[in-house]
Formats: structure tokens, C-alpha cells, sequence
């Protein structure tokens, strides 16, 4: 079906609400203040497995889906060569001609190196390209597309580092004009740079054990434009940090936990008064640098008018709104015999940040070099964009 290009970029996650003041009383109400960006897409979950458990995946054991929730991870892989690739239709609760495909893999060079690439290709549907008097110019395919190459390492026996490069590319208009305003696609290139720290050696009880911290800082890269002029928007650069916990009941049996939490390195839109003036936060019209650091003290918090007309801000409001823009992704994953995995987890956001919180569930399968896993999301809320989510994937390793 046909989509319109403002739907698809907008609900690709939620529709930003922006704060609001209240007016004439003292009562304090969470404000609407989510943050949006460009090329939502890089936050999507790459793969089944992970999707299964929550959306987390800094700390879980290395595969071929590593590049995007933690490169490191791979110099700790006990297989020489693995690849992946992943499907998901996106958002076909609405719309059913937006798709996510990924395709990753890595290869260990002697016991301490690793490379890899990455490609990622997202389909926004078929958009109709109209002249202002109606009339049909053209129908358009907007698409986006990541590509990622990957270099991963050892520093010691329990410690590695991980670092990517990547281009990013985001077409949304086909160079469509509107009046005087000329369009073009997006570009970005950034970097991910990733840690992971894996022990092996720990027992509980009668059971040998294995615990892994995950840290990884992505997309850190330019500002992208969309319009000729000096207009630009942030790319999702996020802080992913995340752990899991691994025990094995048997030879046969494993259980593993795993938990992470995420932040967007984004800054926060400040609240502004009816002729535009802040009257808390910080303006968010800054570099990608600036912005990165920014992103940790710029939330405005609560703001009202009292009884009195005067503006004030609710006490704390503001470290809560910074904690409120955390999220957290965790899950368990049952594994028979090294065949037959069964997963389940839960994702949560907080409502005033774009209220996304679901229940995941997940299975897969590993004969001999092959596997294939699915994952699905069971949303909160029926008007979720998200409910009903299903993703494949598949890996060969050797």
C-alpha cells in the first residue's frame, strides 16, 4: 500500500510530542518530551535472538549480529568464520510495504583479531510525488542503508575492544522541490567504539558460570541534512551498556540472563515560552560534539505556571527526566544441547519519552553449521506502531 514519506520517517519509533506548559495550577504532570532524530533505523534490532530477549545484547555470548550491539565481542568467538542475515516487515500493523533487512558477518585472523562488515538496507514503502496543483509527478521508493566495517581485538585474556566505521545514507524525497526549498538525500559517516570484558572461569555452587559486561558508544558522527540550506539533524548516537549471566545446569542445559541499558547521546528540546524564548533546558541547535555532552544535563524537567502567573520547575524534575531517558532491555535464554533455544524478555520507556514497552519472545534452532532464530513483540498497548512484530534470522558458522 502507499505510505506517506512524513508517516514513515516519523512513526518509525514514536511521534515526538513536545513539552507543554501547565497553566493556573501547582499540580506537576510528566511533560511529553521525547527525542527524535534522523535515521531511526540504526536502533532497530538487528536480529531474532537479541529481539527475543528484550532488545539486549552488549553483554550475550559473540555471533554474526555482534557488529551492531557489540563488536568487541567477537574477539572472544570460538568460531573462525560466521555470517548472518535478518528480515523483519516493520511496522505492519499500519503499513505493509516497510522492510528491514540486515546482513553481518566477521572473520578471526590468528587468536586475538577480528574483521567484519555489515550492510543494512530499510524500505519506507511507495510514496506518490505530486505537483502543488495534485496532479502525479512520480512515485518514489524511500530507502535508507547502513554499511559497517569492523575491526575487533584482544587486549588480555578477559578484556577486548571493538571499533567500526560506518556510511550512512538516507533518501527520503528523490530531490523533490517545494516552493524554494530543495531537498537531497541525508549522509552521515560515524564510528562505534566498543568494550567487553568475558569471564569464564567463575562456578556457583555445583555449576560452572560465566559473566560479560558489554559498553558501546555508536553512531558518532556528523549532523545530517536533508535541505540545501544549513538545517541539520542528529543521528541516533547512543550509550549502550549491558551484562549477562551465564550458567550451565548440565551438558545438556544452559541458562543465560541478560540486561542492558541504553541513552541516547542526543540532546533534549528545551521548553520554550510563546515567542520562542527557553525558559528551561538548553538550546539543542548545537554540533554533534557539543551535543554528545550536552545530552547528560540538558533535560528541562517539569515546567508549570503557578497560581501567581509565574513560571517554576518542579524540584528534581529535571535528574528525573535525565534518568526517565534511559531504557532498559533485558531477558533470559534457555538453550538445549547446543540445538534447541528458547528465549523471552521485556523492553521498557518511559511515557513521557516515547512509551514504548513490550514483551518479547523467541526460539531458534542449530543444526550442525546452520541456525535460524525468530523473535515477537507483544506491545502493551494496542495502538503500539510495533505490536506484532516478527523477525527471522539465520547464521552459518564454522
Amino acid at each position: 500500500m502507499k505510505s506517506t514519506l512524513l508517516f514513515s520517517f516519523s512513526a518509525m519509533f514514536v511521534i515526538n510530542s513536545s513539552a507543554q506548559l501547565s497553566s493556573g495550577n501547582t499540580e506537576f504532570t510528566t511533560q511529553l518530551n521525547s527525542i527524535t532524530t534522523a535515521v531511526p533505523f540504526l536502533q532497530i534490532p538487528s536480529d531474532a535472538r537479541s529481539a527475543g530477549m528484550g532488545d539486549a545484547g552488549a553483554g550475550t555470548s559473540p555471533d554474526a549480529y555482534s557488529l551492531h550491539w557489540n563488536t568487541s565481542k567477537l574477539a572472544f568467538s570460538d568460531k573462525k568464520v560466521e555470517i548472518g542475515a535478518s528480515y523483519s516487515p516493520w511496522l505492519h500493523q499500519l503499513v505493509d510495504d516497510i522492510h528491514y533487512l540486515h546482513a553481518s558477518g566477521y572473520t578471526k585472523i590468528g587468536n586475538r583479531h577480528v574483521i567484519g562488515a555489515s550492510a543494512t538496507y530499510f524500505s519506507l514503502g511507495t510514496v506518490s510525488i505530486s505537483s502543488p496543483t495534485g496532479a502525479l509527478i512520480r512515485e518514489f521508493n524511500p530507502n535508507e542503508f547502513e554499511l559497517v566495517g569492523a575491526y575487533a581485538f584482544r587486549l588480555s585474556k578477559r578484556s577486548a575492544l571493538g571499533i567500526n566505521a560506518k556510511y550512512i545514507y538516507s533518501n527520503l524525497t528523490d530531490g523533490s522541490t517545494s516552493g524554494t526549498v530543495v531537498t537531497k538525500p541525508g549522509e552521515a559517516v560515524a564510528a562505534d567504539v566498543s568494550y567487553s570484558y568475558f569471564n569464564e572461569d567463575l562456578s556457583l555452587g555445583a555449576y560452572n558460570t560465566s559473566w560479560s559486561l558489554g559498553i558501546n558508544i555508536s553512531n558518532l558522527g556528523n549532523k545530517m541534512a536533508y535541505i540545501t540550506s544549513s538545517n541539520r539533524d542528529f543521528i541516533p548516537a547512543n550509550l549502550r551498556i549491558g551484562s549477562a549471566y551465564s550458567v550451565d545446569i548440565d551438558e545438556k542445559h544452559n541458562v543465560t540472563a541478560a540486561l542492558d541499558f541504553n541513552k541516547l547521546l542526543v540532546p533534549t528540546s528545551p521548553i520554550r515560552n510563546a515567542n520562542g524564548q527557553i525558559i528551561s533546558g538548553i538550546n539543542n541547535n548545537v554540533s554533534s560534539t557539543i551535543g554528545l555532552y550536552q545530552s547528560f544535563y540538558d533535560a528541562p524537567g517539569n515546567v508549570f505556571v503557578n497560581s501567581s502567573g509565574a513560571i517554576e520547575i518542579e524540584k528534581n524534575s529535571r535528574i528525573k527526566e535525565e534518568l526517565n531517558e534511559i531504557t532498559i532491555g533485558g531477558g533470559l535464554e534457555y538453550q538445549y544441547n547446543d540445538m534447541v533455544t528458547v528465549r523471552g524478555g521485556y523492553f521498557y520507556e518511559h511515557r513521557s519519552k516515547g512509551d514504548r514497552k513490550y514483551f518479547t519472545f523467541g526460539a531458534g534452532v542449530q543444526y550442525s553449521v546452520v541456525g535460524m532464530d525468530v523473535s515477537y513483540l507483544a506491545a502493551l498497548k494496542r495502538t503500539n506502531p510495533m505490536a506484532n512484530t516478527v523477525r527471522f534470522s539465520l547464521n552459518f558458522a564454522i
